[in-house]
Order: structure tokens, then C-alpha cells, then sequence
């Protein structure tokens, strides 16, 4: 069953997109917010419009590039620390611009490789850390319909990047299980965001839906969500079974 009030959440990748989204809609459930992101100035202005917006919410942000792994692991507990605690964390951050294998583009695919899977790796790291210390809470880890299947052109990369979040998501629930800290894997479909420039197809539902959607579904708690559940849900299982050459031509 879903914790009655996660009221302390930190989010990664808060700057813009979903992160951002998602802030508003907490911040506007009455939520206490710890934002990190690279983009320090974009953190602030969003700080001083959910203030403006919701006055007595507590909204600490920080800079914080996740590919830095030591960075992450001091920055995590001392901004967790300003709101004394957390109840939740999401690790959102992320980028989505990869291309096809061997077509000149080595760098770009690693670069989303190492930022979603290793700095994912390095904040679940910080994050459970507190969770195991506090013995309690709520980990959220956003993956991506693309991570279904192996997928051409450009959700190449990024769709493995986001398969392998999904066995690590699996891995933590796995180790504190019966424990009450709770994980969450999140598979977003396609959504009008600036990681999905290029990369939208059928069913693209507006920021202002997908974002609804995925905090509902965050704060449902389940184990695994499809957002928006319709047309996510279905589409993901005859994903799973379609013919690679039927699957190449979907996507």
C-alpha cells in the first residue's frame, strides 16, 4: 500500500521538462522540495515561482551534474540535510539524444549511456544510503517505454541506457524487500518534453498530461507504471512480442 504522505521529496533533473513538471505538481500537493540539476539558474527561478506560488512549502535547491559521482555522493545528504530528511526520491535526471550504432556518433551514444545509467547509479547510491540509514522511504527510478525492446535509430542507446535502470530498479527492490523502503520503476511514453525532440511518435501527449500522470502514478507507489497508463501499458506488452522486422517499422 502507498505511504500515506511522502512529504520531503528530492528531484533530479529538475530544471526543465518532467523534473520541472514535476516540482509545480508536488509543490502544488503541498510537498517539501530538495531540486538539484546542472542548470543552477533555472533551479532558482523555479524556486522563487513555486514560493511565489505556494507560500510556507520549503523548496531548497543545488547544483549538481550527476556524471560526477562524488559530487552526488556529498551533494545528496547535505541538501537531504537542509530539509531534515527525505521521504522520496526521484531519480529523473537524464538525456535522450542518441543516434544508430556505428554512424559517427560514438560520443553522443556514450554520453547518454554513462549520464543514464551511471549517474542514475551514483544518486540511487546517495539515495539509499539515507534510506537504509532512516530505515524508510521511497525510491523512484524513471525509466522509459523505449527500454521495452532494442529499438533503432535514435532510442538506440538511449532505450539500452534506460533497460539497464530497470534491472537496477529490480535489484534494489529485490534487496529491501519486505522493508519499508518502497522502489518504483516508471516507464514514461512518448511526452512533449526537450528529450523527446525527434524521438515522438503516436500517442505524444502534452508536458501538462504526462506530468499529471506520472505523479499520480508516483504517488500510487506501485512497483512498475506505464505513464499515461493508456495507451502505455498495452503498446508495452505487444512491444515484447511484436517481429523485430513489425518493431522497426513501429518506431
Amino acid at each position: 500500500m502507498p505511504h500515506p504522505l511522502r512529504q520531503r521529496i528530492f528531484l533530479t533533473g529538475a530544471s526543465a521538462g518532467l523534473g520541472a513538471g514535476m516540482a509545480r505538481a508536488f509543490a502544488a500537493r503541498g510537498r517539501d522540495l530538495v531540486l538539484v540539476a546542472r542548470r543552477l539558474d533555472r533551479l532558482t527561478e523555479l524556486r522563487e515561482e513555486l514560493l511565489a506560488r505556494h507560500p510556507g512549502r520549503r523548496v531548497v535547491v543545488g547544483e549538481l551534474d550527476v556524471d560526477d559521482p562524488d559530487a552526488v555522493a556529498e551533494v545528496v545528504p547535505r541538501l537531504a540535510g537542509e530539509l531534515g530528511g527525505v521521504d522520496r526520491f526521484i531519480a529523473n535526471a537524464g538525456i535522450g539524444e542518441s543516434a544508430s550504432i556505428g554512424t559517427g556518433h560514438a560520443a553522443r551514444n556514450r554520453a547518454v549511456l554513462a549520464t543514464n545509467v551511471l549517474g542514475t547509479h551514483a544518486t540511487c547510491e546517495a539515495a539509499m544510503e539515507l534510506f537504509r540509514a532512516q530505515g524508510a522511504g521511497h525510491l523512484v527510478v524513471i525509466s522509459s517505454v523505449a527500454s521495452v525492446r532494442g529499438m533503432a535509430g535514435s532510442r538506440s542507446a538511449y532505450g539500452a541506457s534506460k533497460a539497464a535502470l530497470n534491472s537496477l530498479a529490480e535489484s534494489i527492490r529485490a534487496d529491501v524487500l519486505g522493508t519499508p523502503i518502497a522502489v518504483t520503476t516508471v516507464l514514461p511514453g512518448f511526452i512533449a518534453t526537450d528529450i523527446n525532440t525527434g524521438r515522438r511518435g503516436p500517442f505524444t501527449v502534452d508536458l501538462a498530461t504526462g506530468v499529471a500522470a506520472l505523479t499520480a502514478a508516483v504517488e500510487r507507489e506501485p512497483v512498475r507504471a506505464y505513464v499515461p497508463e493508456w495507451p502505455w501499458r498495452p503498446v508495452s506488452a505487444l512491444l515484447r512480442v511484436l517481429p523485430l522486422p513489425v518493431l522497426r517499422r513501429l518506431t
